[in-house]
């Protein structure tokens, strides 16, 4: 009895894993010739049950979808959870394009700290981006925190000299914060001629797929695409700092 109640099991683990195989080859022939010629990196339930996330990789980085088993229908959006109103898509994405703090060229970065700056933020933001100008208010809420920018004049390149001037300056904290954060940009008056790391921000930033400011990543090495209220700001912050 027990020899057949095992074959029995070991049959039905077989069958459930080879319709698992048959579902996630099926997701892949009808998934992958529309994503535009990129390739699906993995396949896994979603927190919705019935539902599979699908995971590819874009210039922003890893991107998600999802669809049923048969790749029937496709699913471009977010997946809230009700009770605590959580963004699961988004959580779920930033630990995809997690990176490794450590591995930030901090040196490259103006270095603004408020506080005893225990708290650590990165961020590539453009002085003349309206959400980047937005968040620095968001910013200058907060104390106890570190913040590095890479100044990635994106936005407006015509103006990187003023994000060159802002390296060349005596203070550039300061400088930054008068361009960047006051109601009307004020450029410094440093010469923008001393050797600055522009070029190798942008190109940083190219590799590591930032297409829009401000981005941001944690000390965790999670991304954030966008700016956030100061209070979401603190919350993530905190979460991050505990490792």
């Amino acid at each position: 009895m027990k020899n057949a109640m095992l074959r029995t099991a070991v049959l039905v683990v077989t069958m459930l894993a080879s319709i698992a195989s048959a579902d996630e080859a099926q997701i892949r022939k009808v998934l992958e010739p529309k994503l535009g010629g990129a390739q699906i990196e993995g396949i896994q339930p979603a927190p919705v049950p019935g539902l599979y996330e699908v995971r590819y990789r874009s210039s922003e980085g890893v991107q998600l979808l999802y669809t049923d088993a048969a790749a029937a229908h496709i699913i471009v959006g977010t997946i809230y959870e009700a009770r605590s109103n959580r963004n699961l898509t988004e959580e779920r994405t930033r630990k995809l394009n997690a990176i490794k703090f450590e591995s930030l060229p901090l040196d490259l970065a103006v270095k603004v700290q408020r506080g005893n700056g225990k708290r650590v933020l990165a961020m590539f933001s453009d002085p003349y981006c309206p959400a980047c100008r937005q968040f620095e208010r968001s910013l200058q809420q907060l104390d106890d925190v570190t913040v590095y920018v890479f100044m990635y004049p994106v936005i407006r390149p015509e103006n990187a000299d003023h994000s060159r001037a802002v390296w060349c300056a005596p203070d550039r904290a300061k400088a930054w914060l008068e361009l960047a954060a006051a109601p009307r940009p004020k450029v410094p008056e440093a010469s923008a001629a001393c050797e600055d790391p522009l070029e190798k921000v942008l190109k940083l930033g190219r590799s590591l797929g930032v297409n829009s400011t401000p981005t941001l990543i944690l000390a965790n090495g999670e991304r954030v695409t966008g700016g956030l209220a100061p209070a979401d700001l603190r919350d993530l912050l905190d979460q991050a700092s505990i490792r």
